[in-house]
């Protein structure tokens, strides 16, 4: 019977293919539209679809430019150099088919720039440092997004699932990509130019993901697991149902199930077989193991009589990404992505109560997290007295739809370039920058070959030469360790240093920026500028140092080395005005122990009582170092060894 159906459909979509084929009218891909920003300074490509052999006349402005549909009704043009400008029509239409036509408006011609990597990347203007004021304040209508759709297919595709361009204002920039929109308003700025990105993101996706199966077949490293994709079939049962997962696993985490917020925060509501919890824990502490799923949490406590018809406010310390609070059986906050720029809410002054009061939070349980960070305080406050919420609470888990097991296709290797990256190809662009690694750290010593091959990929498929390529290092995240030890993270922020070997290429360092509890650090905006700096030196040849320090070379004096640096701009600071910390110097026996340092010249001599006869060097080689070396600019000093031991991701 399946095998039936499935034959019935595919005579379907054959028929009607079919009809549109020979009923074929001119068509754009998505990746045009209205307000859409083309590429100055090159000729621009435009291309679709038609009637087969059908001449096709595309007009923007007043210039004119054609192309011969194909047997199979393809066409593209190219447009001759434009200036920056507009704001332009265009216009394209079968030769002696005027009114069948399409007709593009706004256009401007300025950079356009391909912003793309996992949810560092992805994170919205929203969800970033002061997004309140940074969205009423986004009123640059030369800066345009297009945000493509999540898809994934097994197959290169013609054309992105969906997305349009968008004139960045205070009604769309919430969200578009923080990092992207910050690195644009630079650029807008400082060049006086329309700037236009073209955003392709997906949070937790590895590096193969992105790049296209004939690149990742060259290397002995992803040629086997690119293979096993051919197992696959865009009809493949789990493969549709994956996709069907994914819609209701996310709308489980949005929305409460088997009506769980009008019954669980309600004051009455009966938890005596809850288990109890001390708060604040992540989900180790609450003994369920691997859980992921929905876990409700709820507290009883006694509030002074000076509380009593006073406004409060409640803080939460760090929850995991996706929670509500409920107090008193009301809601008072949803948070979806850390979209609140800070976890302290208002509680209403008619919510309170006299005595007993009842806190309830929602918490999504996922990817092995969750829960409310231990490092911080929560309590609630009146503005003068503090009164903690650490210490005993209730949870209780299972009592909502359990959470659909998700595939995850959208890790596969290049299951993300066919469906996000090839359909805009060859849409004419400035240029790249890139976010992304943190799903690769486990294997970062792959990642040195790895990511040359994504750059290579895609400026091949471009056919713009050596694009520039702009990428953010790994921020400082996870615990400060207390003695020198091996990194995962560390070895990724190398493997992405010695990418810069590669032609046309820079990286903005954010070693100083990060957040121990939080993978993805708020302040995106100084990520954007560091991005744009590289790009104001590299690309518009402006004067300036557009990175921090970066190691030179070594050479040892006795029981000292001494390091030299380029990009030191006016000098070597520290960016407290502290003594040197963040370096680690080890012996012939590759022990490393936290090194002296002081800063002569443009240079660091390093040593250690520890180590009489030393050989090697490291800088902020952690997951979160402590360190602060600075140039004049005072951008940070790129983490670097003079080693090259075997690493721990070496296999």
């Amino acid at each position: 019977m399946r095998f039936r159906i499935r034959t019935l459909l595919l005579f379907l979509t054959t028929f009607f293919v079919s009809q549109k084929f020979i009923n074929a009218q001119i068509r754009l891909p998505n990746v045009f539209g209205d307000s859409m920003v083309l590429q100055r300074g090159i000729k621009i490509p435009v291309w679709g679809n038609s009637t087969p052999g059908a001449i096709v006349v595309a007009k923007l402005g007043n210039i004119q430019a054609t192309a011969k549909a194909d047997r199979e009704g393809k066409w593209l043009l190219r447009f001759p150099v434009f200036k920056e400008g507009g704001p332009y029509v265009l216009e394209v239409a079968e030769s002696g088919k005027p009114d069948a036509g399409i007709r593009l408006k706004g256009i401007l011609i300025g950079d356009v720039w391909l912003a793309s990597g996992q949810s560092n990347m992805e994170w919205q203007v929203q969800q970033a440092k002061d997004a309140g004021k940074e969205i009423a304040n986004a009123n640059f209508p030369q800066i345009r997004f297009l945000v493509v759709e999540h898809s994934k297919q097994v197959r290169p595709q013609t054309d992105i699932a969906a997305g349009r361009w968008k004139v960045c204002d205070s009604g769309n920039v919430k969200d578009f990509s923080a990092v992207a929109y910050y690195f644009a308003r630079k650029i807008h700025q400082d060049r006086r130019v329309p700037v236009g990105i073209i955003q392709s993101t997906w949070g937790g996706t590895p590096i193969e993901a992105w790049t296209s199966r004939d690149m990742l077949l060259t290397s002995p490293i992803t040629r086997e697991k690119t293979l096993s994709n051919d197992t696959l079939a865009p009809d493949r049962e789990d493969f549709v149902q994956d996709s069907l997962n994914l819609v209701r696993f996310w709308n489980i985490i949005y929305n409460p199930q088997n009506n769980t917020d009008k019954i669980v925060p309600a004051t009455g509501y009966d938890d005596t077989d809850w288990t109890a919890v001390e708060m604040p824990n992540l989900v180790k502490g609450f003994g369920i193991g691997s859980y992921e799923g929905m876990v409700w949490l709820r507290k009883k406590i006694t509030l002074p009589q000076s509380f009593e018809q006073k406004d409060l406010t409640i803080n939460l310390g760090h929850p995991e990404m996706n929670y509500s609070l409920y107090f008193n059986g009301q809601e008072i906050c949803k948070n979806v992505w850390n979209s609140s720029p800070t976890h302290s809410y208002t509680i209403p002054a008619n919510l309170v109560k006299n005595g007993e009061n009842t806190i309830a939070v929602r918490i999504a349980m996922l990817w092995n997290g969750g829960g409310l960070n231990p490092a911080d305080d929560i309590y609630i406050t009146d503005g003068s007295v503090k009164i903690s919420l650490s210490g005993k609470w209730l949870y209780k888990k299972d009592l909502e739809t359990a959470l659909p097991k998700i595939l995850n296709y959208q890790y596969y290797p290049t299951v993300l370039f066919n469906t996000m990256i090839n359909p805009v190809i060859p849409f004419g662009i400035k240029g790249f920058i890139w976010y992304q690694g943190e799903s690769n750290a486990g294997a970062a010593y792959d990642y040195r070959k790895l990511f040359p091959m994504l750059i290579t990929d895609w400026r091949k498929r471009w056919q713009q030469g050596d694009l520039p390529f702009l990428f953010v290092q790994l921020a400082n995240y996870m615990k400060t360790k207390p003695l020198p030890s091996e990194s995962e993270w560390a070895e990724l922020r190398e493997a992405q240093s010695l990418t810069l070997s590669q032609p046309n290429t820079g990286m903005a360092c954010i070693i100083d920026i990060g957040e121990a509890n939080d993978i993805h650090p708020k302040n995106k905006q100084e990520v954007g500028r560091r991005l744009a700096l590289i790009a104001n030196k590299m690309v518009y040849k402006q004067e300036g140092i557009p990175s921090g320090p970066v190691y030179k070379n070594y050479r040892k004096e006795g029981n000292r080395i001494r390091i030299s640096f380029t990009n030191i701009g006016l000098g070597l600071s520290t960016k407290d005005g502290k003594e040197v910390i963040g370096f680690a110097i080890a012996g012939t026996d590759k022990q490393f122990y936290w090194a002296k340092a002081t800063i002569e010249g443009n240079e660091v001599i390093v040593y250690s009582d520890k180590v009489a006869e030393p050989v090697a060097v490291r800088y902020a080689w952690a997951d979160n170092p402590e360190c602060n070396l600075i140039n004049s600019e005072n951008l940070p000093a790129i983490p670097f060894r003079t080693d090259e031991w075997k690493g721990i991701t070496q296999k």
